[in-house]
């Protein structure tokens, strides 16, 4: 394998899933990028390669880390399906349960389970919140307590972008009286040598590659048009994203102040701060590791992620059905995960057996329990719509068929 583009380590069966990540670096779609897959225990490819920044001047290296967006969700609900485990939380308890204040303003029945499958109909703020300072939790979620929710809890599936992090990861605090990222570090990454934080120490920032994030975030424009026309020349398909499209909750949910700026994430504000729906930091091994684990039984080395009946949980189908966030797309979700995820590799063919998250700058993570596998792509680019996913798709495409 040259080393020349990409540098690691690759099974020889897999040269040509290896190949994809060379090309895609080779032809200068994607800046920089780690590669990583697990296989019944086995780390068959650990891959990385291009560069860090957008002037091509510091390379990619094994250390390297960069921020994954809403992967950072899968993590923050495999800390909270922890929690439920160990009977710290019940799914289908009241959220006011365990967070007296939230229940008020139309949220008094919201269950935990409606935080983990985007039910609350809490996908935003109602008022401005201030951006100037990322690290103070107490702002967010206060008013995320005192605020009227968008829609009924559990009457429609809309996708917190930035809030399922503040929700859930309070929870998390109220229980355990640990921050997310700091239950995270200690009970999973620690004890699993995981390079991957929510949260980072500012002797980290040196090690992090730049976000180079479009203008505007990635959308489906042409969809727009959909609502000047009439239901009965739609499908039920279109009416759906007509529906979703019209009552404008994407901008809401994605909050345009923050991602339209596109170097919020290079702030060591953002990078220090811990934002469990979206600033998560690492390399593709760490979720490789994390998701092969989970993948294959829940447990290595005799330390316990979760017990297998947990993990069945977590990638059970919790919500399934046309997102008002998402552009009215079908999405399933389990506990915190995609079950599926339209133009990703999650889900695709129909499968059934997959898990995972997806991220706005284009990273994919996802286990799949028939292969016993964790599959974790990391990037530095943002690409535009349709091709957000390219290379993970490439990627996947590529390894299933070998397997």
């Amino acid at each position: 394998m040259s080393t020349q583009v990409i540098s690691g380590y690759c099974d020889p069966r897999f040269e040509q899933v290896a190949d994809v990540l060379r090309h895609s670096l080779e032809s200068k779609f994607e800046v920089g990028a780690s590669f990583a897959v697990e296989i019944e225990g086995e780390m068959v490819m650990d891959l990385w390669g291009g560069h860090k920044d957008a002037e091509r001047t510091m390379p990619w290296q094994q250390d390297t880390i960069v921020n994954v967006f809403s992967v950072t969700k899968g993590v923050t609900a495999i800390c909270a399906a922890k929690l439920i485990e160990q009977g710290h939380l019940d799914l289908h308890q009241k959220v006011s349960h365990y967070w007296p204040e939230y229940g008020c303003n139309g949220k008094e029945n919201t269950t935990v389970l409606d935080f983990l499958c985007h039910r609350a109909g809490m996908f935003g703020f109602r008022d401005q919140v201030p951006l100037d300072d990322w690290t103070n939790w107490g702002q967010f979620t206060g008013m995320l307590a005192a605020q009227a929710p968008f829609a009924e809890p559990n009457s429609i599936q809309a996708y917190h972008a930035l809030t399922f992090g503040w929700l859930v990861g309070e929870l998390i605090r109220r229980v355990d009286g640990r921050t997310v990222g700091v239950y995270f570090k200690e009970e999973i990454a620690n004890p699993l040598g995981l390079d991957f934080a929510i949260g980072l120490d500012d002797s980290d920032m040196a090690r992090c590659a730049q976000m180079l994030m479009l203008d505007k975030l990635p959308s489906i424009s042409q969809l727009n048009v959909l609502k000047y026309l009439p239901d009965f020349l739609l499908s039920k398909s279109l009416t759906n994203i007509k529906a979703a499209v019209s009552r404008g909750f994407n901008p809401i949910a994605f909050d345009d102040r923050a991602m339209d700026n596109p170097n919020f994430a290079n702030t060591n504000e953002w990078r220090r701060a811990e934002i469990p729906a979206a600033n998560g930091h690492g390399a593709a091994s760490s979720l490789a590791t994390l998701y092969g684990i989970l993948s294959n039984g829940g447990s290595r080395d005799g330390n316990e992620v979760l017990k297998p009946e947990t993990i069945e949980l977590l990638r059970t189908v919790h919500s399934n059905g046309p997102d008002m966030v998402l552009f009215g797309l079908n999405y399933k979700f389990g506990l915190g995960h995609m079950l599926n995820a339209p133009i990703t590799p999650i889900g695709r063919n129909r499968s059934e057996s997959m898990f995972g998250h997806t991220g706005i700058g284009g990273a994919v993570v996802f286990g799949d329990v028939e292969k016993k596998l964790g599959f974790s792509f990391f990037n530095n680019q943002q690409h535009k719509d349709l091709k957000l996913y390219e290379t993970s798709n490439k990627l996947a495409k590529a390894l299933y068929s070998i397997l």
